[in-house]
């Protein structure tokens, strides 16, 4: 139950403090005086949105404070702010900063509010249907339903992805096996193109020792047109030989020949044993050659090595891909099915729910609107068709409701928004939110905004008979303009507009006895017919 209100800088109120009482509560006043943003103010606080231009103009924040007591004997405080200058806004719960989305959790528990929109509301078949549904009361047939409609759209979008994926690769086919035959033809190995690069470098140097080891055996032994270095040192060592026999200081140079020859000898057989380990010519061709074949292949993919490398992995899986096509659609069929079927089995149990549901609730409806006077004749039944949730599958078609109703009799039953005035609108919306609060696990406060637009006459007074009865089982928040139902609250508030100097507020009124009076005698028209019957009204 909302227990307390207060609202700070919203439009034209400037701070204002409401104490609501269980039972009825009506807010009167005339057109304009601000009765909406109350309303507007109780929204905001339970999760609806405000714009900045609603803050009043020189405040920093808009603020909106409420009690409601709980049906535990707990009590909950909210306080929502909505600053001027970013426009976001903040909600606390008993002092804690909690979500949009938390409050918005919240709201079936604390307010149910009906207004002119609702009536709208009320013509739509997804409308009507819903309440049905919330009627029937099988959640956990609803959430079965939901759950296979969930997974049967998931599928869907696997198999649109599927299919998609494949007719773009289908078309590409021929180019991914081409550059795959390409691929394969050099075969490239991860890193190959590096250690072909450090084997060239390894020919190059072994090719520079090979000339090297070739130009000094050439000039050790000789190109063959003259004589070698070693056999010019032959030579001058046998005539070293002879001069150190006749003259003996010839001795140690011929010993240092000796040496020097038998050293280059030793180089002699080193450069021939190096000269049989240098890389050949072959190798270095093989080498020349694979570079070649792998920058050919680079310059006809436009690719590097790297990346060559790993467009042969995605057009092996993509081609993969292409050929376990089948397969997958074929396994996806199999898991619709088994989906569909589950979805028929549910369907077989909540499509006779409804209809069991709909005849209870029609009937309930009839008993309510006999009490806002209607002819004992009306009658109410939901027309079902058939919607169909999956194509090709008969047994997953869902029955959707459509309320048809009689109001007089001798009339063909016909949907509401053919033939159903404002006023009739007006009290099958009060009879709709009567009967599913009596149901309800929860206890709301019942907001009515105009519920009573289009209705007149006779009327009124059973429509406020009816919202009195309501009011002795839940607290409800009426605006009204008829002092009809006015006359029925256990509090009863006026709200104006007072101008000064250059600003506008909105003020709101709990009325004493007195006050009460003089609003009714208003809103009867005033003068003595209007004094007349807020006498006749308040007994």
């Amino acid at each position: 139950m909302l227990e307390y209100l207060r609202i700070r800088d919203l439009a034209l109120i400037e701070d204002m403090e409401l104490e609501f009482a269980s039972g009825l509560n009506v807010l009167t006043g005339e057109t304009g005086a601000g009765k909406s943003f109350i309303l507007k103010a109780i929204g905001f606080l339970t999760g609806d949105r405000l714009t900045t231009d609603l803050v009043r103009p020189g405040k920093e924040k808009a603020v909106a404070e409420a009690s409601f007591a709980l049906r535990d004997g707990a009590e909950l405080i909210l306080r929502r702010e909505l600053s001027a200058e970013t426009g976001r806004s903040r909600i606390f719960a008993n002092d804690k900063l909690i979500s949009q989305d938390a409050v918005r959790d919240l709201r079936p528990s604390l307010i149910l509010h009906t207004s002119q929109h609702g009536q709208q509301q009320l013509l739509q078949p997804s409308f009507q249907a819903a309440v049905l549904d919330d009627f029937m009361n099988k959640p956990e047939l609803l959430a079965e339903r939901d759950a296979c409609l969930a997974s049967l759209r998931a599928l869907a979008a696997r198999r649109e992805q599927l299919d998609a994926r494949a007719a773009s690769l289908a078309e590409k086919r021929e180019i991914l096996e081409f550059q795959q035959q390409e691929i394969e033809k050099v075969n490239p190995k991860p890193g190959e193109e590096e250690a072909l690069e450090a084997e060239r470098e390894e020919a190059k140097n072994a090719e520079r020792v090979r000339e090297g080891v070739e130009e000094a055996l050439s000039l050790l032994r000789g190109d063959g047109d003259g004589p070698s270095l070693l056999d010019g040192l032959a030579r001058l060592g046998k005539a070293l030989a002879a001069l150190a026999r006749t003259d003996e200081s010839f001795s140690p140079d011929l010993e240092s020949l000796r040496e020097l020859y038998t050293g280059l000898s030793d180089l002699d057989g080193r450069l021939r044993r190096m000269g049989t380990h240098t890389g050949s010519s072959a190798d270095t061709e093989r080498i020349e050659a694979r570079l070649f074949a792998l920058a050919q292949l680079k310059r006809k993919l436009r690719r590097s090595l790297e990346e060559i490398l790993s467009l042969r992995e995605a057009i092996a899986e993509n081609i993969s891909f292409l050929d376990s096509c089948e397969l997958d659609r074929k396994q996806l069929t199999r898991e619709e099915s088994a989906l569909c079927d589950t979805l028929g089995a549910v369907l077989a149990r909540l499509n006779p729910a409804r209809e069991a549901a709909a005849v209870e609730l029609a009937a309930a409806l009839e008993e309510e609107l006999r009490h806002l006077g209607f002819s004992e004749h009306v009658r109410v039944e939901f027309a079902f068709s058939p919607a169909p949730l999956h194509p090709g599958r008969e047994d997953c078609a869902e029955l959707r409701a459509r309320i048809l109703w009689r109001p007089n009799p001798g009339q063909a039953p016909q949907p509401l928004d053919k033939i159903a005035s404002g006023g009739e609108l007006s009290r099958f919306l009060l009879a709709l939110v009567s009967l599913m609060s009596q149901r309800s696990a929860e206890q709301p406060t019942l907001i009515f905004d105009e519920v009573d637009s289009g209705v007149g006459g006779l009327t009124l007074g059973r429509v406020a008979d009816r919202l009195a009865q309501l009011a002795a089982r839940r607290q409800l928040l009426l605006i009204t303009h008829w002092p009809q139902l006015a006359a029925k609250a256990g509090r009863h508030f006026q709200v104006r507009k007072e101008v000064r100097g250059n600003d506008t507020f909105t003020l709101c009124t709990r009325l004493d006895e007195p006050g009460r009076r003089a609003e009714l005698v208003r809103m009867a028209g005033g003068g003595e017919m209007g004094d007349a019957l807020a006498r006749e009204l308040m007994g």
